[in-house]
């Protein structure tokens, strides 16, 4: 797709809501606050004081709450605390969590598996620990059923004063979309983006918005769990028929079997925090070998830098670190100098929403 000129300078959003007041203005009305570059980005949403939350890394208190969380008995209670918050935080948010799930369970999308999985695939050591509560990681049906539901719940926890779902992804969506369509306008030798593979695709959430916001593209989503797969292929033949179809994969980021310089944009979107550095670097390097020169790779996670993130109460980041066993080690990662190391140039960071940070960057013409 051709982007248009006139996005060079773009908007980054962020919504609040003002309350009624003594002249009868009314509640409930978007605030939207504006910022003209990538560069800008943070200036939109607060950082923290500090270069990431004490509650991570190897300072004494990520100590403490990683011995806890290493005490079996302990970490089972913690991770079904952390499940039921989940789910509680999202019905709170009007995000129906158990219909939705059980819409996914009951239906037919057993039968997408045979047509996705890769049975002589084999999975990384790190990606058969358990994820989010799940004991199977992202190897189950019931982890797949409930994605959508739990990225629901993300968006509308990253924008908490939005009123819906859709307002909060406007924001969270809205700027990583624009990021990435700035960037590669600056820095690419083209403004055709005719490939585009998005790494970690889950259920499809974050590939079905590249395949909206760029129609005349062929998108890839590229997952580890044929589960996770499954349900996105099942989703998007319910929504019909698009111009270009998205495909489905079943591979291993860090080695994908794609042609070197196949694609003008690979996404990575909420997937590194739940890897070990090793497996970042190999899935930089992949992305670099994979994209044509002049090509744009975006990586959206959370933000060492986040002052929410940074501030969260104890009770709510040991659940977090319950959950997500990688995430001392992501946010102790130098993100954007493993980026540079691997020869990416151009690189830009900044927060997208409150809790995010979205990175650009580019493959040398």
């Amino acid at each position: 797709m051709a982007l248009s000129s006139h996005t060079h300078s773009f908007s980054v959003l962020s919504v609040s809501k003002t309350a009624e007041n003594g002249n009868g203005r009314s509640r409930g009305r978007m605030v939207v606050k504006m910022a003209a570059s990538t560069s800008e980005m943070a200036a939109a949403f607060e950082e923290g004081q500090l270069e990431r939350p004490k509650w991570s890394g190897k300072t004494p208190l990520s100590r403490l709450v990683g011995a806890l969380i290493a005490f079996k008995p302990l970490s089972s209670v913690l991770k079904l605390g952390a499940r039921q918050v989940l789910i509680r935080t999202a019905e709170k948010g009007d995000i129906p969590w158990r219909e939705m799930t059980k819409e996914i369970l009951e239906s037919d999308v057993y039968k997408e598996l045979e047509s996705i999985q890769n049975p002589s695939l084999v999975y990384p050591d790190y990606y058969l620990n358990p994820f989010h509560a799940y004991d199977e990681g992202n190897l189950s049906w019931l982890a797949a059923a409930e994605a959508e539901p739990a990225t629901m719940s993300m968006v509308r926890r990253a924008i908490p004063n939005a009123s819906t779902v859709d307002e909060a992804n406007q924001v969270v969506r809205g700027n990583w979309l624009q990021a990435i369509e700035q960037h590669h306008l600056q820095y690419s030798r083209t403004t055709i983006i005719r490939d585009i593979l998005d790494i970690g695709c889950s259920v499809g959430v974050s590939t079905r918005f590249l395949a909206d916001k760029f129609p005349s593209s062929n998108v890839t989503g590229l997952d580890l769990s044929p589960y996770f797969l499954s349900v996105a292929q099942y989703k998007e033949k319910k929504k019909g028929p698009r111009k270009n179809p998205i495909k489905w994969m079943h591979a291993n980021a860090e080695d994908t079997g794609f042609a070197p310089q196949s694609f003008d944009l690979v996404s990575i979107s909420y997937v590194f925090h739940e890897c070990p550095e090793r497996a970042i670097i190999n899935i930089l390097k992949e992305a670099f070998k994979l994209l044509r020169p002049g090509g744009t790779i975006v990586v959206s996670d959370q933000s060492p830098k986040s002052k929410i993130l940074q501030e969260m109460s104890p009770v709510l980041f040991t659940l977090l670190k319950s959950t997500e066993p990688f995430l001392d080690e992501y946010h102790l990662t130098d993100l954007e100098g493993r980026m540079k190391g691997v020869g990416f140039i151009n690189v830009q960071t900044g927060l997208t929403d409150p809790r995010h940070r979205t990175l650009t960057a580019t493959v040398p013409c």
